[in-house]
C-alpha cells in the first residue's frame, strides 16, 4: 500500500540531505532547503536532483526571512505539513567546549522558533545532541536553553515531546544516540515510534517472547564487509564513490597491533612510540577500530574510526554505509586526513553532521500518521 500524496515540509540547515531522505522515505517532499557549507550544499542538491525533487534552494539561512519566504512558497500560516532541521550541534556537544547559545551556532537553534511562528506547521522537528537537555541558557542553569525552547513552542500552540533516541534501535548500523523533538499544533499527543531493532546479543533471554518481534542490530559487517579494499589516494580513483583509502602511512603505524573492536590507548603492550601521548581513560576514540559484530560507534567529524581488520581509516562510503545511506547517495567535496580544523566541511565531515536517515524515516512516518 502506498504512502498517498506527498506532505509538504521546509527543511533547515539541511546538511547532505540525511533528515530529508529519511522523511522522503516516510512521504515528505521539501519545499525549500538550507545548508550553507558549500560541499553539504552540493552533495543535498544531487539528492535532489536524483529524486526528481525541486525546492528552492537556499545557503547561509540568515540570508531568508520566513516571512518572505512564506510568500515565495505560496503558502498561508498553517498550510505547511512539516517544519525540520538539525540546527548546528557543536556549542551543545558533550566533548566540545559546550558553549550553548553564547556561541553564533548556538543561537542557530532558535531559528526554527522564527519559522515556526511565521509558518505555524502542522508539525515542528528537531534533531540535536544530548548535550542539548543540560545546556545553560542565560540565566546559567542547566536545561535552561531546551526549557526556553520547549516553551517558546508551546506558545505558538504546539504541544511538545522530547526523547533520546539510538540510531541502531531504528535499523541503521551505528550506536548513535540524539534528542528528537517533536512538536504538534494543538493539543495532538506524538508518540515516538517503537525500536524495530534491538541488541539481542546483550539480551539474557533463552527464548525471545513470541511478542518481540525486533530484529537484531545490523552490524558494521553486515553494512560493510561486501566492499572491496578501496584503492588509496593518488594509486587510481575509485570504482565506489567515495570509497577512497586517505590514511596517512603514519596512522597505518600506529593502528597495526590493535584488535578488533578496541582502541591503541589501552595496548600496553605496544611501544610507547606507538601509543605515544594516548590516555587510556580519555582517549577511547582515537585510533579506534570498529568491530566487526557490532553496529559503529557514533562517527565524529574531528576523528576517523579505523577499519575492522585492515590498517585504515573508514572510507567515507563506508561511512554512508554505516550511518544507513544507500550508495547512491553521492559526496562531493575533498577527502582529507584527519587532522586540523577546516573552513569547509570533508567528506568524513559531512557524513559525522547528518542524520541518519533509518532514524529520520521512523520519526517522519510517526508524524505523517498524526497530521495526514
Amino acid at each position: 500500500m502506498g504512502l498517498g500524496p506527498m506532505l509538504k515540509a521546509i527543511s533547515l540547515f539541511s546538511g547532505i540531505g540525511g533528515l530529508d531522505e529519511g522523511l522522503h522515505r516516510a512521504g515528505f517532499a521539501p519545499a525549500f532547503c538550507s545548508e550553507i557549507d558549500p560541499h553539504a550544499f552540493e552533495s543535498l542538491q544531487n539528492w535532489c536532483w536524483q529524486k526528481k525533487l525541486s525546492p528552492q534552494l537556499g545557503k547561509d539561512i540568515r540570508d531568508f526571512r520566513p516571512e518572505q519566504l512564506i510568500k515565495q512558497l505560496e503558502l498561508v500560516p498553517g498550510e505547511l505539513d512539516l517544519l525540520s532541521g538539525g540546527p548546528p550541534c557543536q556549542s551543545f556537544s558533550l566533548i566540545g567546549s559546550r558553549n550553548s547559545i553564547n556561541d553564533e551556532r548556538g543561537i542557530l537553534l532558535f531559528k526554527m522558533i522564527d519559522y515556526a511562528s511565521v509558518f505555524l506547521p502542522k508539525a515542528v522537528l528537531i534533531e540535536q545532541v544530548k548535550g542539548l537537555l543540560s545546556a545553560k541558557g542565560p540565566d546559567g542553569k542547566s536545561g535552561s536553553v531546551m526549557s526556553s525552547l520547549i516553551g517558546a513552542l508551546t506558545e505558538l500552540g504546539y504541544t511538545v515531546k522530547h526523547r533520546v533516541l539510538r540510531a541502531a534501535d531504528y535499523g541503521a548500523p551505528q550506536l548513535r544516540d540524539r534528542v528528537i523533538i517533536v512538536a504538534l499544533k494543538g493539543a495532538k499527543e506524538f508518540d515516538f515510534p517503537q525500536p524495530s531493532h534491538s541488541d539481542l546479543a546483550n539480551k539474557d533471554i533463552k527464548q525471545p517472547s513470541l511478542f518481540d518481534q525486533k530484529k537484531p542490530y545490523i552490524t558494521v559487517h553486515d553494512a560493510i564487509a561486501d566492499l572491496p579494499s578501496p584503492p588509496r589516494k593518488g594509486d587510481r580513483s575509485p570504482d565506489i564513490p567515495s570509497h577512497l583509502d586517505v590514511t596517512p602511512r603514519r596512522d597505518r603505524e600506529r593502528i597495526n597491533g590493535v584488535p578488533e573492536g578496541e582502541c591503541l590507548a589501552r595496548q600496553f603492550h605496544l611501544p610507547k612510540d606507538q601509543r605515544m601521548r594516548l590516555d587510556p581513560e580519555k582517549d577511547t576514540t582515537k585510533f579506534r577500530r570498529m568491530a566487526w559484530g557490532k553496529p559503529a560507534l557514533t562517527l565524529r567529524g574531528g576523528e576517523a574510526f579505523y577499519h575492522p581488520s585492515e590498517n585504515r581509516y573508514l572510507t567515507p562510503r563506508e561511512y554512508m554505509r554505516l550511518h544507513g545511506f544507500s550508495d547512491t547517495h553521492l559526496l562531493f567535496g575533498p577527502i582529507r586526513a584527519r587532522s586540523g580544523s577546516v573552513r569547509d566541511l570533508d567528506q568524513h565531515r559531512l557524513v559525522a553532521n547528518a542524520v541518519p536517515p533509518p532514524l529520520a524515516h521512523a520519526v517522519g512516518s510517526q508524524i505523517r500518521r498524526c497530521i495526514a
